[in-house]
């Protein structure tokens, strides 16, 4: 199919102008990082950190930074409304612990959220582009996440076309992240990687620095709906990744880790890596977020000391 477009200028070079940028960004990193490496300095950092982080501040920091999912086939209107209702209930029942930053559903049910959650400081987040697989077209993927937007989705979360990542086509990868960026304007654009199908460290760091300079707020480890999902290595190497494209640019993205987290001890092995290698600034719940629904329940359980079935 043939694009046209009304620039006066011809195609070959429109190409050339967009791939020489992805070019550009790629050569102000260093991608030779070995999977050994990074294994080692993940070790390192929880063997001699993770123990001390292991409080209740922490994990009450962890609780509000978490983004309360439901993605299920079985999801339903009634559903979600119960599901948000819970998230309502929470601030009359425990408003010493504050709230979770995030509900996150799909696109169809942005309304039912909208309607029907209470608190403002709560976003609403949905996913969108084709999630979990990304595949389909470019239009479609921008229909969804402009009626996600138009039905009161805050917050969008997208796969990165990771196919196409993989076939080494950096340029339509960067495109249309940029072109669903355009349509989230101001509200928070999280582009997930996928990082257990991209197969190397360096794979993950290249796809970080190319989301961040297409336009991602947040990058995020993957969906949940493939296995291996989040690993502390790959959320290793998108923290150092973020570091130094904030060194480049001085620009501050996020970072989110999400899927396969399955204790508290997850919770806090991720805050570990943030804190080491992203320091202070990223601790906070604009910066940092968890995609999980089954933790919610056990850091409650942990910070209260007696199990709470509450989410």
């Amino acid at each position: 199919m043939e694009h046209h477009c009304n620039c006066g200028c011809d195609h070959h070079h429109h190409a050339e102008s967009s791939e020489s940028k992805v070019q550009q960004a790629f050569e102000k990193y260093n991608f030779n990082i070995s999977d050994e490496q990074v294994k080692k300095e993940v070790t390192n950092i929880l063997s001699k950190y993770l123990k001390e982080n292991d409080t209740p501040e922490v994990k009450k920091f962890l609780f509000n930074s978490i983004e309360l999912t439901s993605l299920k086939t079985t999801d339903s209107e009634d559903s979600i409304m119960r599901f948000v209702e819970k998230v309502n209930k929470f601030d009359d029942e425990y408003p010493e612990l504050g709230h979770v930053a995030t509900v996150c559903v799909y696109p169809c049910y942005a309304q039912i959220c909208h309607d029907t959650l209470e608190n403002e400081d709560v976003e609403i987040a949905c996913v969108s582009a084709c999630f979990p697989s990304s595949q389909s077209f470019i239009e479609v993927k921008i229909a969804e996440t402009a009626m996600a937007i138009h039905d009161g989705a805050t917050e969008i979360d997208i796969v990165q076309s990771v196919g196409k990542f993989l076939a080494g086509d950096y340029e339509t990868v960067a495109e249309e992240i940029n072109e669903i960026k355009d349509v989230c304007g101001d509200r928070k654009l999280k582009v997930i990687l996928e990082t257990g199908c991209l197969g190397s460290a360096e794979n993950i760091k290249k796809a970080s620095i190319l989301a961040m300079y297409a336009g991602a707020d947040y990058i995020k480890t993957s969906t949940g709906k493939l296995e291996p999902a989040a690993t502390p290595e790959a959320a290793y190497v998108m923290c150092q990744a973020i570091k130094e494209y904030y060194e480049e640019t001085g620009i501050q993205i996020g970072f989110k880790p999400a899927g396969g987290m399955k204790t508290v001890q997850d919770a806090l092995t991720y805050y570990t890596i943030v804190k080491e290698v992203l320091g202070e600034k990223w601790l906070n719940n604009n910066m940092f977020r968890l995609g999980t629904s089954s933790l919610a329940n056990l850091l409650l359980s942990d910070i209260l000391g007696k199990e709470v079935k509450f989410f």
